[in-house]
C-alpha cells in the first residue's frame, strides 16, 4: 500500500512539472505570435520625392564653417513645403546642433561626415530633454526633434560627435570603473553637488520641467539623436562616433525603426540605444561597440517615472552585433514606469569587453515591473561575467535602498549557444519579498563558465535542454 501511494504521489508530481512545463512553453509560443501583430504597427516613414541640397542654403564642405544656418534653412523650408530629403553631400560639415521637422529626411550620401561642435554655448537655447531618467532643460541634444512626426535620419555618411578626453567625456568625473575619461581631480563634474544630485532632488519632489534649468556650469551632457515626443521616426545607414552621452534616445515615441546603424564610441555613459517611455520600436541589423550598454531600454527614474507612468513596451531587437559593452541588451536601471514585451532574436555578441549577454537591474528606490523578455537563437562569443545577469540591488549613487519593490518576471532563454560564458551562467538577484520569477532556458548550451548559478530569490527557474561546460544541467535549489 505504502508502494502503491509513493507510486501516485510521484506520478502526480511528474504531471504536474510536465504541466508547468507545458503552459510556459506555451505562453512564450504565444508571445512570439504576438510579436508578428506588434510589427505590424511598426512602419518606417515614407516622404516625398524631393531633394533639397544643403549646398543650396549655404552650407559651406571645409569641415571649419558653420553649417548650423544652412541645416535650419534646409530644414524648415522642406518641412513647409510638405516634406522630403533635405541631402548632405560628400564632404566634411562643421555645426552646432541639428533640429529636425515633421516629414524631414536628413540624409548623408555616402562620403558625407558631419563633425558637431565641442562649444557647449553653441548647443543653446536649451530644449527640454532628459538625463539618466530625469527631464530638464539642458543643451540641445546634437540631433533633436520634439513633437514631431515623419522624421528620419538616414544614409551612409558619418555623425561625428567630436567628444574625446579633452571635451564633453571629462564632465563624467571618474567612474566605478577606473576610467577618468580625461578627468582631473578637482575638475568639475556632472556629480557634484550642485549638478545632478539637484536635478534627481528636483524630480523627486515635482519641480517642474521648466523650472529645472541647467546647461552652463552645471555638466550634464547631451545626447546624440533624441526624438522627444515623437511619432514615425527612422534612423537608418548612418554611422555614429564620439559620442558625448547616450547615443540613440526615442522618449516618449512610438513607431520607430533603427536599421543597420553603426556605432562605434568608448566614451562614458555611451549607450548605443536607449528607447525610454518609448512603444513598437525596431532595432535591426545594427552594429553596437560602445562604452557602456550596446542597447538599454528604460521608462525614468524612481518618482518621475512612476508620475509619467508610460511603460516601454514591445520593442524588438534583431539581427544585431554587439561587440564592447557593459551589457548586450539591457533593461534598466532607470525603468521605474515598467517594461514590457521584449524581443530579442538573431542577434551575435562578442567581445572580451562585452560584460554580459542579458542584463535587468533595478533596486526599491527605482522599484518597476518587467515583464515579458524572450530571447532566441542568440549566438555569444564571449562574455566577462555572466550570460544571464539580473538585480534587484542595483547600487550606484549611494544608497539606493527605498520602498518601491521591482517585479521581474517571465524570462526566456531559448537557441543560445555561448563558447565562454565568464563567471556566471545564471546570475540573479532577487528580493526575499519580491521574488523573480519564471526563468527558462530552453536548448542553451554555454562553454567555459566558471560556476552555473549564482541565484538568490528567485522561484521557477527551469533549464530544458541545458548544458553547461557539455553536462546537461538542471537546477536544483538547495
Amino acid at each position: 500500500m505504502k508502494n502503491l501511494l509513493f507510486y501516485f504521489s510521484a506520478l502526480s508530481l511528474i504531471i504536474s512539472c510536465h504541466k508547468g512545463v507545458t503552459q510556459q512553453t506555451d505562453m512564450t509560443s504565444q508571445a512570439w505570435d504576438n510579436l508578428k501583430n506588434i510589427e505590424k504597427n511598426i512602419v518606417p516613414p515614407t516622404f516625398k520625392n524631393v531633394d533639397y541640397n544643403v549646398k543650396n542654403y549655404g552650407a559651406i564642405a571645409d569641415g571649419v564653417s558653420s553649417c548650423t544656418a544652412a541645416f535650419k534653412k534646409a530644414i524648415i523650408e522642406c518641412s513647409s513645403k510638405g516634406g522630403g530629403r533635405v541631402v548632405v553631400p560628400a564632404g566634411i560639415y562643421f555645426t552646432g546642433p541639428i533640429h529636425l521637422e515633421n516629414n524631414v529626411n536628413f540624409h548623408l550620401e555616402e562620403g558625407a561626415e558631419i563633425r558637431f561642435s565641442t562649444n557647449p554655448d553653441d548647443f543653446y537655447p536649451l530644449v527640454q530633454t532628459s538625463f539618466e531618467g530625469n527631464e530638464l532643460m539642458n543643451y540641445s541634444p546634437l540631433i533633436y526633434a520634439k513633437n514631431k512626426k515623419n522624421i528620419a535620419v538616414t544614409g551612409k555618411g558619418i555623425l561625428n560627435g567630436q567628444a574625446n578626453e579633452t571635451n564633453w567625456w571629462p564632465w563624467k568625473g571618474s567612474t566605478s570603473e577606473g576610467g577618468t575619461y580625461g578627468y582631473v581631480k578637482g575638475q568639475p563634474m556632472q556629480n557634484d553637488p550642485g549638478n545632478l544630485p539637484v536635478l534627481v532632488k528636483m524630480a523627486d519632489n515635482d519641480v517642474p520641467v521648466s523650472q529645472r534649468i541647467f546647461g552652463k556650469g552645471k555638466y550634464l551632457r547631451p545626447n546624440f539623436i533624441e526624438t522627444f515626443d515623437c511619432q514615425n521616426v527612422l534612423i537608418q545607414g548612418v554611422k555614429i562616433i564620439n559620442a558625448p552621452f547616450w547615443i540613440l534616445h526615442p522618449i516618449k515615441s512610438t513607431n520607430v525603426t533603427i536599421d543597420g546603424v553603426d556605432i562605434n564610441s568608448h566614451g562614458p555613459n555611451n549607450d548605443g540605444c536607449d528607447p525610454e517611455y518609448s512603444k513598437n520600436v525596431l532595432i535591426k541589423n545594427c552594429t553596437f561597440n560602445t562604452g557602456d550598454d550596446c542597447i538599454a531600454i528604460k521608462s525614468g527614474r524612481d518618482n518621475e517615472g512612476r508620475k509619467v507612468g508610460i511603460p516601454s513596451e514591445n520593442i524588438i531587437v534583431r539581427n544585431c552585433k554587439m561587440i564592447d559593452g557593459h551589457g548586450g541588451v539591457v533593461i534598466g536601471s532607470e525603468m521605474s514606469a515598467g517594461v514590457k514585451n521584449v524581443f530579442v532574436e538573431d542577434c551575435l555578441m562578442d567581445s572580451p569587453e562585452l560584460e554580459r549577454a542579458i542584463r535587468l537591474k533595478t533596486n526599491t528606490r527605482r522599484g518597476g515591473v518587467v515583464d515579458g523578455v524572450y530571447v532566441r537563437n542568440i549566438t555569444v562569443g564571449k562574455v566577462k561575467e555572466a550570460v544571464l545577469h539580473i538585480t534587484m540591488n542595483y547600487a550606484i549613487y549611494g544608497d539606493q535602498k527605498g520602498n518601491f519593490l521591482p517585479e521581474i518576471r517571465n524570462i526566456v532563454l531559448e537557441n543560445v549557444t555561448v563558447k565562454d560564458g565568464g563567471k556566471y551562467a545564471i546570475f540573479a538577484d532577487g528580493l526575499e519579498n519580491s521574488k523573480i520569477s519564471n526563468i527558462t532556458f530552453r536548448n542553451v548550451k554555454i562553454e567555459k563558465v566558471k560556476e552555473n548559478f549564482n541565484v538568490k530569490n528567485v522561484e521557477n527557474l527551469r533549464l530544458i535542454k541545458t548544458f553547461i561546460n557539455g553536462a546537461e544541467t538542471v537546477y536544483n535549489k538547495n
